[in-house]
């Protein structure tokens, strides 16, 4: 396979395009173009071209992990799944998921920190967090450390009830429609029981 151009890219900064005889492309790096010694008019062999071919398809595979986490915080998982989706081979996409952490810029740790208090703030329950911690990849080893960051259920249950219904509960219908509210926000039975009798005997439902 001959090399029939090569120049850099002008979406990203440090890499190459080498366009081959065949009109296909390989974006490379820097490092890549040297080790090689690509040049114009050169001739790949077989071995040589595959090679290259696996290296750049590795780079670019890092290269977009790089991009994706530089918009926004992902897990490891969601990561790995989006470059899956966009073509990178399975082993590309788990080799640069595991270069951006060893570096400190994939911490699913500190993300299901992140995760939780979210949907903390917006009056979700533990039950919810969970829901998105095991949507999200999170391994179940790390929820605990992230479930305690929530406030105290009480707390949250009453803050929602307050700004729902102004803590008037004297209809019983109106404390049905609260108490489902909250088992869907992913509050316990429990902590929602608790909390509509501070604010007024339940009925027997």
């Amino acid at each position: 396979m001959r090399i029939e151009e090569i120049k850099p890219s002008e979406g990203q900064k440090g890499r190459f395009l080498v366009k081959l005889s065949d009109g296909s492309l390989l974006r490379v790096t820097e490092e890549e173009l040297l080790r090689f010694a690509l040049v114009r008019e050169m001739e790949l062999g077989d071995r040589e071209l595959e090679e290259l071919q696996r290296m750049a398809a590795a780079s670019n595979a890092k290269a977009a992990a790089a991009n994706m986490i530089g918009r926004r915080a992902l897990s490891k998982s969601e990561l790995r799944q989006r470059l899956i989706k966009k073509g990178a081979a399975a082993a590309d996409a788990e080799a640069a998921v595991d270069w951006l952490e060893d570096i400190g810029a994939v911490d699913d740790a500190g993300y299901a920190g992140i995760v939780a208090r979210h949907y903390a703030s917006l009056g979700y329950g533990a039950a919810r967090v969970r829901q998105e911690l095991r949507r999200r990849g999170i391994d179940r080893s790390l929820w605990e450390e992230a479930l305690a960051q929530l406030p105290e259920p009480a707390e949250a249950v009453e803050d929602y009830l307050h700004k729902k219904c102004r803590g008037d509960l004297s209809d019983p219908k109106e404390r049905k429609r609260m108490a489902d509210a909250l088992l869907r926000r992913g509050f316990g039975w429990a902590e929602i029981r608790a909390a509509l009798a501070r604010f007024g005997e339940m009925g027997e439902e």
